[in-house]
């Protein structure tokens, strides 16, 4: 395929019609020509300088994530500094891109470099702190309490440094029972934010850790740098374990410091912090114990009393009186009940001898008595009228000793 026939730009090209890697590196290396020399910022990882060569390497890594390029300098660059640079240092190197098209790499031609001042490194680090402090990120209510004993202590320190010791030796001390899961990491240079980022989260992922130290001894400010980092610090504010932070002296304050849950002041602190001590917990329990067992003691002494108070009542010391006491009132109530049912009866009596002598008076019977009769038809309906009595009809007369018949006479007669 000729040069002429290939397609012109990227979008253009297919499985049929593809460019050749020549070209695609030729492209690469003409765009990478085109861009202009720059400032840019990073830590030195690895730096070779062979006596007699003319230019030096080194590997600048980015100081928040796992990014690097190389670099190339002139050696005359390196000694016009004031000062050598070193693994670990930060720098600002002014560099052109360029790109090797036989191996396909990038890499920084450097012209001059110059190391990053601490006071410009103070006023990142305020800039930052604001930044963070506007989200919330150090807020007290935020924060997240330390349990009283954990069941396991996650600790991220350097690999047999005294702030490892420290710690461990202050947790066995004052609670010889409690485990605790070390990551031996880098705590100093460019390694620092990734491995100390990435303990934090293999801890934070185990269940049964419930606090983790970070710590740290002291040392320079550049030393202690990566623990103001902004993405170690936002990775702390995520974790859903609470961080103790040990870095440095008393005095050293890193902006792990004001994310973290708690700030020890020395690793020793972080200590005492995560767990509680034995002794003083035997002590205190066996106060709260002394406590308790004199609270009893009282309590019993004063039952006792009101015990005895009680006995000593007149009702207590004769037991029989209470049941006379009681028997009397029975035997009361039951006459009272007599005597109101007396009453009653009495009263009801005389009301129905009343209404026997009233039902009397008003009764058939007694008005018989008194000569009155009453006189019915055969059919035995009472007379009423007489016109409804008939000649020689017999009629039954009621009187109050018995009853008879009789037999009207003539219409005239009784008209008479």
């Amino acid at each position: 395929m000729t040069s002429a026939s290939l397609p012109p730009t990227a979008r253009d090209t297919t499985a049929s019609s593809p460019w050749p890697l020549r070209t695609l590196s030729m492209k690469i290396s003409d765009y990478v020509d085109r861009m202009s020399p720059l400032w840019v910022e990073g830590q030195i990882v690895e730096l070779t300088r062979r006596p007699g060569m003319s230019r030096a390497f080194l590997t600048l890594r980015d100081t928040d994530v796992d990014m690097s390029l190389s670099v190339s300098i002139p050696t005359g660059a390196l000694d016009a500094m004031p000062s050598p640079p070193g693994t670990g240092a930060r720098v600002v190197v002014h560099a052109k891109p360029t790109f090797w098209t036989r191996r396909g790499t990038l890499q920084l031609d450097a012209r001059q470099m110059r190391h990053v001042g601490v006071g410009e490194l103070l006023a990142r680090l305020e800039h930052l702190k604001q930044l963070l402090r506007s989200e919330g990120l150090f807020e007290p209510g935020r924060k997240k309490p330390l349990p009283f004993l954990p069941r396991r202590v996650g600790l991220i320190t350097g690999r047999a440094t005294a702030a490892e010791r420290d710690v461990l030796a202050g947790v066995h001390r004052r609670w010889p029972a409690a485990r605790v899961e070390v990551r031996q990491v880098a705590v100093q240079g460019a390694d620092t934010v990734v491995a100390v980022s990435t303990a934090l989260r293999e801890l934070d992922a185990l269940d049964e850790v419930d606090v983790i130290v970070i710590a740290r001894g002291g040392g320079s400010f550049e030393d202690l740098l990566p623990f103001s980092n902004e993405a170690l610090v936002r990775a702390v504010s995520q974790a859903r374990t609470p961080v103790v932070s040990a870095i440095g002296h008393e005095t050293d304050t890193p902006l792990l410091d004001f994310v973290a849950d708690l700030r020890a002041s020395t690793p020793t602190h972080a200590a005492a912090a995560v767990v509680p001590d034995v002794a003083d917990e035997l002590r205190g329990l066996s106060t709260v114990r002394r406590r308790a067992l004199a609270a009893v003691q009282r309590r019993i002494t004063a039952e006792r009393e009101r015990l005895a108070s009680l006995m000593s009542r007149p009702v207590m010391t004769d037991r029989a009186a209470i049941v006379a006491q009681h028997r009397a009132d029975v035997e009361s109530l039951r006459t009272r009940g007599r005597e109101r049912l007396a009453e009653r009866l009495g009263r009801e009596r005389d009301r129905s001898g009343g209404l026997v002598r009233h039902l009397r008076a008003v009764s058939p019977q007694h008005t018989l008595e008194r000569g009155y009769a009453v006189v019915r038809h055969g059919d035995g309906t009472i007379v009423r009228d007489r016109g409804e009595v008939e000649v020689d009809e017999l009629l039954r007369v009621t009187v109050a000793r018995g009853d008879f018949a009789v037999r009207p006479v003539a219409a005239a007669t009784l008209a008479t």
